[in-house]
Order: C-alpha cells, then structure tokens, then sequence
C-alpha cells in the first residue's frame, strides 16, 4: 500500500484536494442556509413593521371619526341643525302626557345590605349548618345502629 503512494503522490493530493472541496461545499451549503433564513427573518420583519404601521393608522382614523362623531352630535350642533330643519324650542303649555293603562313606574333596585333578608340559623337547612365531622360521625353512628 505504502509502495502505491509512493509510485503516485498524486493520489494523495487528490485525496487532500478532495476533502478541501467537500469543507468548501458544506460551508458553503451552511452559510446558503443561514442567508435564507436570515432574509426570511428580515422579510417578516419588515411585514409585521408595516402591519403595526397599518394598525396605527387604522386606529387613528377610527379616532379622528370617533372625534367627528361626537362633534356633530353634540348639544349645540344638534340644536343648530334642529333650528335649521324649523323646529323649535316647546313652550311649557305646549307639553301633552299621555296616560297609558297597566304602565307601571319601574322601581329602583336596591342594593344596599339592609334590603337583604337577615339569615339566621334558624332559615338555614340543617344540612348546610352540618360540618363534615358530624356527617361523618352521623354516618359511623348511623352504620352501627344497623348492624
């Protein structure tokens, strides 16, 4: 074997040449990968930047029509477009109510602690009074009394 190189030194520089190239080619294979995954990395970036961009300025006109909104419904506009229409303000002898049968006035909820029924010992069932002991020790005692 030793003899065969010797006749042919070429063999191993190819041999060297050899695994030189396929370093070469697996570098660079691994750097081919790291720049596509790096330029995917910055390409949905650069998307989420422009999406948070076009949220923000959604939400500004959502704002500004919100800011319009509320500009034209307001007390003095709504009364300059109600005089521009020809209505106008009621007079106190010019009001009519109108009586409906069966209508009853709502009655405000009352939710203070004093409205609430007091519970005592008494309201409360006997089984929610009971800890689990004394279920329990009724169940021992309960048990005995059938054997």
């Amino acid at each position: 074997m030793i003899h065969a190189y010797r006749i042919a030194p070429w063999r191993i520089q190819r041999q060297w040449i050899g695994n030189a190239l396929l370093a070469v080619v697996v570098l660079a294979m691994v750097a081919a990968l790291y720049l596509n995954i790096t330029s995917q990395t910055a390409v949905a970036g650069r998307e989420i930047q422009e999406l948070n961009n076009t949220i923000i300025l959604s939400q500004q006109a959502s704002s500004d029509l919100h800011t319009e909104l509320a500009s034209l419904t307001s007390a003095t506009a709504m009364e300059t477009r109600a005089l521009a229409l020809g209505f106008r303000p009621i007079e106190p002898n010019e009001v009519e109510y109108l009586v409906v049968p069966g209508y009853v006035k709502p009655q405000p909820v009352n939710l203070s602690s004093e409205s609430l029924p007091q519970l005592s010992m008494l309201t409360i069932p006997p089984e929610y009074n009971q800890s689990l002991l004394d279920w329990l020790d009724e169940r021992i005692v309960t048990s005995r009394g059938f054997q």
